[in-house]
């Protein structure tokens, strides 16, 4: 192609990677059409990619349609206004993509979203039915919208277009990962820890070891965080965080366990918070004799006040939250450098009294090993430091309000870590390179000349604080825990910092629990709390979650008795933590193609180490603890898996069910068969499943958690209307199977005929080892008045399933399978009754509307009234609608459709076990009895043999039976089977197959030919001569079934093979009429010849 074709293309700035032309097809233009056939060939569109920053679509067109153009340029996207989507009655428009006139669009983002996307529509691209078929002559594309399809639009966008606006309007407040993830997790992580509890912990422990118990906790919240990292850039995240996460990744059964308890633990947190700024407060009060009634009293007036503070700040909405949680950064930065700035600080006479003495090595050298006091040891001092380092989902837990969650959680998390963590550190070591351990505050310990000294590094300053061994201190780093406030350069900023850190935690607290509880509520995982998913405002704050927050953390402050419940709240945030990584381990190793994160830096093993070393902690904090959380999180777990709420996340979950089920199919291939492990894995010809119930009852009962079972329907007809029907009723058809708790598989296949589709299941059907071994079909009831050519494909596919050398089972009850019928008339009456509840409820609409009118509505009552006379005149047509089909419904039928759903009363299955088939005659019905709905059911064997040697042959097949383990209530053997049938009996035979025969022999030879051409299936008067025997036996087990089984449960009768070419389909459709005709349910069964039971062990 040259470059010459299009010579503006490259230098076009607003160029773009396609282009659409606007083709004018209109036949009766005869300007248009001259120019279309003029003698300049035509000219192809080059395709762009030098700029790809421009998203404008070049739009060529052709001569005569510059003003089409230029309307559509002025106009921009909104096409709308001036071109109607019915102005192209008459022309059609395709769209040119790569210079190619096609509807197939360019990958767009759009296509992928999900439905109710609030980052953008969701929109569908042209189906692929629509791409491959023939182009129907009367389609046309508008040109209104020819720029939205070539972006890949479509008028499915259109629906949710004007909810988009909407949200434009109102305009949704988002934050950046600094104020959103970054400030939340600082001010979380950063608590009341770090100035009133650090310095006795680097006390106990040391500078040495209190850095490990540090980076350990570290390591913790690292490797969650790197979990987080990857889970949160492994796909759009909305709002729930941690909830949002697990579910997403294990399914709604963890993440609804763990998000109930998640939420519930930062409500419960906001309490813990905000009793530790009463608690401060009170102390100042205390100080100063000013305390309103007593300790405990103060603590509950101040937290409730504080708490409604942080509510309206809350409900205010999240921009004032986070402008809050700024402010209260700020103070907590200046606390902290405060402290550092006060570390540089001479100290004076009373702080060295109190065992400050700036920064000195002896000091350092002194406190870097531990000195475990009070029964303390590394793992208490851990657990009493290991709550200050949680907070890192801070930022994830609000993930629905940050701009880009995929980059903002992973950057925020992963910095908050780092920084808390260095400042953690830092803190401990100037804390511990400046204050000793002990000390009295008493200015007059200064060392005299000649007085012995025990030789700490506060006897080489100057002090002696040895009797601080034998009696208690009040200071140093393991008595005054306001050792921050000592060493700072103005203590009052570090109380702030103390307010800062409760305040802001609980400020986090107050917001995570209600917006991870909306988030569990919209998933409707818990039926009961849809009440909580309701959002208020441009935000959808959940302004009920606020308030049943505010409530659950009020309980918990007027109790003002966390010490107990503390260590639960910390083992819950444990259990979240150790569930994310078990889920970032879990989607790796089911290594689904979805698991695509963007995040890198994280490794499947280190998140299953993080997983088992957050359980490790939870017993090391409180092992008690650590089992109420289990105990609570199972309890959880067995709830909504008991429940199953409808939701299909594409957790990690189920890919690794596909895993599992791939790897179990597979390794089940390279097991050989074996005889003790045959079982019936059937091919039922059930249709649609729901149509022939009672023929998948039957053969569920003995395939259910035992074997294969596959429902299978064949279309016929039209190829184009039969892949489009059974694809649409693919998912539909396993639905109602699974709906119906029947452990079976639905399989359809589209053929030319009903016996080529059956040649293709009974060949295609099953996986590796688990493939069909038995063909289970109902018989077919109408043979008489059904086409020859249904005849004979019926015939047909039990020849087709010997060839393939699987089994065969005909099923046979008086009323027949089919109810299709019936469910015809449910559809309607179930329409009639919608039609019926939408005119109610149109009519208590309308006197609702009158009703509000007050009097004017008085005028109006005539139209109320029409309406009534409406419905009283729909309603009696209804019910005359309904007493017609009641009159028509075939309630036995119904009834025979359920027969195999109900328990089985006491009675009999009868065993005609006339052939020796392989075993599968006996195995069927033994089978049968041991499922619960047949357990009443005995065995009664009936089998052929000779009248001297009726007690021989019994002792032989009772021998044969006890060998296969197989109980039985009576054996019979029939000595009489091969005699000839009465008369009555065989005189109703012959009339059954009267309009069957061709009558050859009372013809010239001639005709007789004729005759075999023009229907070779008749039977023929040979062909009825050389069976005859075998049409008398058949006869004659009738009668003998009649005699014998009328009274059973079930019939188990051996199938009659008809030989291939030799016995004509009718004359074998009259076998298996006269042989099960006016009998109880009957099953005809022949195996393979193949054994199927053993007595070896």
């Amino acid at each position: 192609m040259s470059m010459n074709n299009a010579p503006n293309v490259f230098l076009d700035p607003n160029a773009n990677r396609f282009q659409v032309n606007i083709i004018n097809e209109d036949n009766d233009n005869n300007e248009t059409t001259q120019e279309d056939v003029g003698s300049d060939p035509p000219h192809y569109e080059e395709t762009s990619f030098t700029d790809e920053t421009h998203n404008r679509l070049r739009i060529s067109y052709r001569p005569g349609k510059r003003e089409l153009y230029d309307n559509f340029r002025q106009n921009g996207e909104k096409t709308e206004a001036s071109l109607h989507p019915y102005d192209t009655h008459s022309k059609m428009y395709y769209l040119q993509t790569f210079g190619h006139n096609t509807m197939d669009p360019v990958p767009k983002i759009d296509y992928y979203r999900n439905t109710g996307s609030v980052s953008g529509n969701k929109i569908s691209r042209p189906s692929l039915l629509e791409i491959h078929e023939q182009l129907a002559k009367n389609i046309a594309v508008s040109t209104g919208s020819v720029e939205r399809v070539a972006n890949g639009e479509s008028t499915a966008g259109d629906e949710t277009a004007g909810s988009k606006d909407e949200e434009n309007k109102t305009g949704f407040v988002k934050f950046g990962w600094v104020k959103g993830v970054l400030v939340r997790c600082m001010l979380n992580i950063w608590g009341v820890m770090l100035f009133i509890r650090l310095s006795w912990i680097v006390g106990q422990a040391g500078i040495g070891l209190g850095v490990i118990i540090i980076l350990l906790a570290t390591m913790v919240t690292s490797i969650t965080g790197l979990s987080t990292s990857a889970i949160a850039t492994n796909g759009f995240v909305r709002g729930g965080g941690a909830y949002y996460l697990i579910s997403r990744s294990l399914g709604p059964e963890f993440g609804g366990s763990i998000g109930l308890i998640f939420a519930f633990a930062n409500a419960v947190a906001v309490a813990m918070y905000v009793v530790g700024f009463a608690e401060t407060v009170v102390e100042l009060l205390k100080e100063s004799d000013t305390l309103m009634v007593d300790e405990s009293n103060d603590i509950r007036i101040i937290g409730t006040i504080t708490v409604v503070c942080l509510l309206g700040i809350s409900v205010a909405g999240m921009e004032w939250e986070a402008k809050a949680q700024v402010i209260l950064l700020i103070v907590l930065l200046v606390a902290i450098a405060n402290f550092f700035i006060g570390t540089v600080i001479p100290t004076n006479t009373e702080k060295k009294a109190r065992g400050f003495f700036n920064y000195q090595a002896s000091i350092f050298a002194e406190n870097f090993g531990p000195d475990f006091r009070s029964g303390e040891g590394f793992f208490s001092v851990f657990a009493i430091f290991f709550p200050a380092a949680t907070g890192i989902l801070a930022g994830a837990n609000i993930s629905g309000d940050l701009k880009d969650p995929q980059s903002a959680i992973p950057q925020g998390t992963m910095l908050a870590i780092l920084i808390t963590t260095i400042a953690y550190i830092a803190v401990a070591i100037c804390a511990a390179s400046c204050v000793v351990r002990d000390a009295t505050g008493n200015v007059n310990d200064t060392i005299v000349p000649g007085m012995s000294c025990n030789g700490s590094s506060a006897c080489g300053l100057g002090y002696d604080f040895s009797r601080c061994a034998s009696q208690p201190c009040d200071y140093g780093l393991m008595n005054n825990f306001q050792v921050m406030s000592m060493v700072s350069g103005f203590g009052p900023l570090i109380t702030a910092g103390i307010f800062s850190a409760t305040l802001s935690s609980a400020l986090a607290s107050l917001v995570s629990a209600p917006k991870v509880f909306q988030a569990l509520c919209k998933d409707n995982v818990y039926k009961g709390l849809e009440f909580f998913a309701k959002g208020y405002g441009k935000n959808n704050e959940p302004i009920r979650g606020y308030v049943l927050t505010f409530v659950i953390a009020m309980a918990f402050i007027l109790i003002a008795e966390l010490n107990t419940i503390a260590p639960i709240i910390s083992n819950f945030f444990l259990a979240s933590y150790a569930l994310i990584n078990f889920s970032c381990f879990h989607a790796s190793y089911a290594k689904s193609p979805g698991w695509r994160p963007a995040f890198r830096y994280y490794n499947m093993w280190v998140s299953l180490f993080g997983a088992l070393l957050c359980c490790g902690v939870m017993f090391v904090i409180n092992w008690w603890a650590a089992l109420i959380t289990y105990a609570i999180e199972l309890f959880l777990y067995i709830y909504v898996t008991y429940k199953k709420p409808e939701v299909n996340w594409g957790s990690s979950t189920q890919a690794l069910y596909f895993v599992n089920a791939l790897d179990s199919a597979l390794a089940l291939t390279t097991v050989e068969d074996h005889v003790k492990n045959f079982r019936p894995q059937c091919l039922a010809l059930t249709g649609a499943p729901m149509v022939r119930p009672a023929l998948l009852d039957i053969t569920h009962a003995f395939t259910k958690n035992n074997g294969l079972c596959i429902c299978c329907e064949v279309y016929t007809g039209p190829r184009k209307l039969c892949v489009k029907e059974m694809n649409s009723g693919m998912e539909k058809k396993q639905a109602w199977l699974t709906k119906n708790k029947r452990k079976a598989f639905y399989a359809a296949v589209a053929a030319d005929s009903f016996r080529d589709g059956v040649k293709s299941l009974l060949q295609a059907s099953g996986l590796g080892r688990m493939k069909p071994n038995t063909l289970v079909v109902g018989f077919k009831k109408d043979w008489r008045s059904a086409p020859a050519t249904q005849v004979e494909n019926y015939v047909g596919i039990i020849h087709d399933a010997f060839d393939f050398e699987l089994g065969v089972i005909i099923i046979r009850i008086s009323q027949g399978f089919d109810i299709s019928q019936v469910l015809q008339v449910q559809e309607e009456l179930e329409k009639l009754e919608q039609e019926r509840l939408a005119l109610e409820a149109t009519i208590k609409e309308n006197d609702f509307e009158e009703g509000k009118r007050g009097i004017c509505g008085f005028f109006k009552k005539a139209s109320t009234l029409n309406i009534s006379k409406h419905e009283t005149k729909k309603e009696s047509t209804i019910n005359t609608m309904q007493s017609m089909h009641v009159g028509e419904f075939n309630q036995r039928l119904l009834e025979a459709s359920t027969q195999f759903k109900k328990k089985q009363g006491k009675g009999t299955i009868d065993i005609w076990w006339l052939f020796d088939d392989g075993g599968l005659t006996i195995l069927i019905p033994y089978i049968l009895t041991i499922r619960k709905k047949w357990k009443n059911c005995k065995l009664r064997i009936f089998t052929g043999g000779k009248v001297n040697r009726i007690e021989e042959e019994k002792l032989v097949m009772a021998s044969l039976l006890s060998k296969f383990r197989i109980k039985f209530a009576d054996i019979n053997i029939i000595c009489d089977i091969n005699i000839k049938p009465n008369k009555e009996s065989w005189k109703f035979f012959e009339e059954m197959i009267e309009p069957y025969r061709l009558h050859e022999s009372c013809k010239d030879i001639t005709t007789a030919e004729k005759l075999k051409r023009e229907a070779p299936w008749k039977i023929t008067d040979a062909e009825l001569e050389a069976f005859k025997e075998k049409s008398y036996r058949q006869v004659r087990l009738n009668e003998l079934l009649q005699e014998h089984s009328r009274a059973a449960n079930l019939i188990v009768l051996s199938l009659p093979v008809a030989r291939k070419g030799a016995v004509s389909d009718y004359l074998y459709m009259a076998w298996l009429e006269i042989l099960s005709k006016n009998l109880p349910p009957v099953l005809i069964v022949r195996g393979n010849h193949k054994n199927v039971l053993t007595f070896y062990s």
